[in-house]
């Protein structure tokens, strides 16, 4: 006998769910609280029989009635019928001559002659209708024809209201109504639906349903587009590295310094326009830079999951120092997790300090070598080319550091820098390849988009036909146009890179581009029960430094071997759209201490679904997150012993097993009681009860003194004199302290 849901049981039973749900709290059956838990098939012949109907006594047959008919004596008639119609036509009244027309301007009148009269009667009728009587035109009834529906159905999650209708050939205001006055849930058409409740609606119609795969996730794409690499088919691979740091420190104008061409003349205000990236030799070996608008857009691939950078150049200048923008660049690669190389720019000018650079840096984590530490400083200059060359041999060596490597005999994966729409060539896509070999040809899917790689051009502008690991091409031919952080895969039929793309722009539709579900200090415990979270991530904004400073300090101190506090990044100011996007790809909490947002902010961090926090007191802001993280301590578990039960007879019952009688010695049982049975001094079994009774009585608690029939659940190895200790597990709340 298979198992079965209770409210499946209930409908063949003809009851209501409640009651099964009832009877089995009193069987021992706690694992049932609800009508959509499924019964045990030892426990379902149970209930059948508890609600089984009796059998009435057999009707006697009924007695076949014969139908009377009156006889009726025939009509006598007391007159000769006579036909109503004359039996001779008669003569036509003389045809009178038709009168003069006389004219009256512009419309002529019709004289009408006092004899005239039109002969009327049934002579003139026409001879069908002589006589007839109108009879009425017999309706044939149209027979309805029964609506014949699936007894299974396939549907593919997430299963809409509307879909749901379609499906299962009911209208959608009966679902909806149903939803919302059977399970209390208000739903609309567009509305998408658990499985389970799509299973009871199913259900209630008689009808079976069978969920298939839902679409796969990106790790499993990735697994599946990923051929594995045998050892010896690794290569070194170039670095990838991103320069990252304040406006207007030189950024661009050092990498166009390290290319030997002028990217920053052609850009407007000197100030990087789109995402590009760059292949530089050197020394017979390979670094390929990214050139980005700054850090929002390296964190902002890196939100979609996309770590693209290896390596982070920090780009200070020599003469203005760690600006509140350095600092910020400088979080964000801590929080990917790159090593971080500084490059000391501007040595020209005259009044370059290096040595407070590296001060300041100093404060921030980045300990220069020379005093210890491991991190690595290049002071350079774009305009007498000071220090290039030590730059790239520093980024070559942290490469070799990383091991970097590669197949390339595999097919291309990698991510999407940026995207256009070009007027000759049409989609254009700027793409990094990771792993692998890009060729011509092959067919690319990418986010939403796919198509036949028909064009690729270099970072110098020169067609070429295959592109390796960690080589920075612009491909065309695109379907449509990706996202900027998308990851692209090489697939062999066209047909299913078309399906899983147009799978994807399905998948948008119905969640409404719903966005990531990010930690906030509600649902921080969830997230840790699913081992997402380890460490509660902060970014921390205030009015003024000394503030800062003392919140820095108190919300570290409450970390935990548990659960850690890890301040991604703190300063003085309103919260910013960098904060955002840095909180966005980090799940992280922003907190504000008197401080608000700059303008557009709050829309950008409800859309990303960020939590922003404002406070003005402190003690607040400690507050609330110790409790948070109070709740993500396990609780203190002790067992308390309630009662002791001594049995005094068994009582050996064939379709039940062994009852206890017992005698309460001290304390008390109760009905859902964890037990224990002692004999001599040795516990034989633990579990729960099945039954508690006072002569035939369910009781939920017995106490001292009283006695009363047990039955021990999956237990029947009882005798005389044996001890049952009824005890419960009491769970104390743990404080930080």
């Amino acid at each position: 006998m298979a198992k079965i849901r209770v409210s499946a049981l209930a409908k063949e039973l003809g009851i209501k769910s409640n009651l099964i749900v009832e009877k089995c709290k009193e069987l021992g059956l706690s694992y049932i609280t609800h009508h959509a838990n499924t019964l045990e098939e030892k426990d379902v012949e149970s209930i059948r029989n508890i609600f089984k109907p009796k059998e009435a006594a057999p009707t006697p047959p009924a007695v076949e009635e014969k139908e009377v008919v009156e006889e009726r004596a025939p009509i006598a008639l007391t007159k000769p019928f006579v036909s109503p119609l004359p039996q001779e036509r008669p003569e036509l009244e003389p045809v009178v001559a038709a009168p003069k027309l006389v004219p009256t301007g512009k419309f002529i009148k019709i004289p009408r002659h006092p004899t005239f009269r039109r002969p009327m009667g049934p002579v003139f009728a026409p001879p069908w209708k002589r006589g007839a009587k109108k009879v009425p035109r017999e309706v044939v009834p149209t027979p309805k024809v029964p609506i014949i529906r699936e007894q299974k159905v396939v549907l593919g999650p997430p299963v809409t209201v509307k879909e749901l209708s379609s499906k299962l050939g009911v209208k959608a205001n009966n679902i909806i109504t149903k939803l919302l006055m059977e399970h209390n849930i208000t739903a609309t058409m567009n509305q998408g639906l658990d499985e389970d409740t799509v299973a009871l609606l199913a259900m209630d119609y008689g009808i079976e349903i069978e969920f298939k795969e839902a679409k796969r996730s990106e790790e499993e794409l990735k697994i599946e587009f990923e051929v594995p690499s045998k050892a010896t088919d690794l290569m070194a691979r170039p670095p990838i590295v991103t320069f990252m740091g304040h406006v207007d420190h030189g950024k661009t104008s050092l990498l166009d310094a390290i290319r030997k061409t002028n990217v920053a003349a052609g850009e407007v205000g000197g100030i990087t326009q789109h995402i590009g990236a760059y292949r530089v030799e050197t020394s017979g070996r390979s670094v390929v830079f990214l050139d980005t608008p700054g850090h929002e857009a390296f964190t902002a691939m890196r939100a979609r999951g996309s770590q693209v950078a290896d390596i982070a150049v920090l780009v200070v200048a020599a003469d203005d120092g760690v600006m509140p923008q350095t600092e910020e660049a400088l979080n964000h690669a801590k929080a990917a997790g790159v090593p971080v190389v500084v490059a000391v720019n501007k040595m020209d000018k005259p009044e370059a300090n290096p040595m407070r650079v590296k001060q300041q840096l100093a404060q921030l984590g980045l300990v220069p070598e020379e005093w210890g530490g491991k991190t690595g400083y290049i002071e350079t200059s774009a305009v007498t080319k000071k220090g290039l060359d030590g730059l790239l041999e520093r980024l070559l060596l942290e490469a070799e550091m990383l091991e970097l490597k590669a197949n390339p005999k595999n097919p291309a994966r990698g991510v999407v820098l940026d995207a256009r729409l070009h007027e000759g060539r049409g989609v254009v896509a700027n793409v990094i390849v990771q792993a692998g070999t890009l060729r011509l040809g092959d067919i690319t899917l990418c986010g939403q988009a796919y198509g036949r790689v028909r064009a690729m051009y270099n970072d110098r502008g020169k067609a070429v036909t295959e592109a390796g690991p960690s080589y920075p091409v612009s491909i065309s031919d695109l379907s449509t146009i990706p996202e900027a952080g998308e990851k692209f895969y090489i697939l062999k039929d066209i047909q299913k890179a078309k399906e899983i793309a147009s799978s994807r722009q399905s998948q948008l539709r119905e969640a409404g581009l719903k966005g990531r579900s990010h930690v906030s200090l509600e649902n921080l415990y969830t997230k840790i029960e699913a081992g997402k979270v380890k460490e509660l991530k902060l970014i921390l904004k205030a009015d003024v430094k000394g503030s800062l400073e003392v919140l820095e300090k108190m919300l570290e101190d409450l970390s935990t071997e548990e659960v850690k506090v890890r301040i991604l990044h703190s300063g003085v100011g309103s919260i910013t759209e960098s904060d955002t996007i840095l909180a966005d790809a980090s799940d992280a909490i922003v907190i504000g201490f008197y401080v608000t947002f700059e303008e557009g902010v709050a829309s950008l961090a409800e859309a990303r679904g960020v939590e922003v926090r404002l406070y003005q007191v402190i003690y607040d802001v400690t507050r609330d997150v110790k409790a948070a993280m109070e709740g993500l301590l396990e609780p203190e578990k002790k067992e308390v012993v309630t009662g002791q039960v001594e049995i005094k007879q068994v009582f050996k019952i064939s379709r039940l097993g062994n009852i206890a009688g017992c005698i309460v010695k001290s304390g008390k049982i109760n009905r859902n009681s964890l037990i224990r049975v002692i004999r001599d001094g040795a516990v034989l079994f633990e579990g729960k009860l099945a039954s508690l009774k006072i002569v035939k009585e369910d009781v939920k608690e017995v106490r001292q003194g009283l006695e009363c029939g047990i039955k021990i659940a999956g237990f029947d190895d009882i005798k005389l004199g044996d001890i049952i200790e009824a005890y419960e597990i009491q769970q104390f709340a743990r404080t930080l302290s």
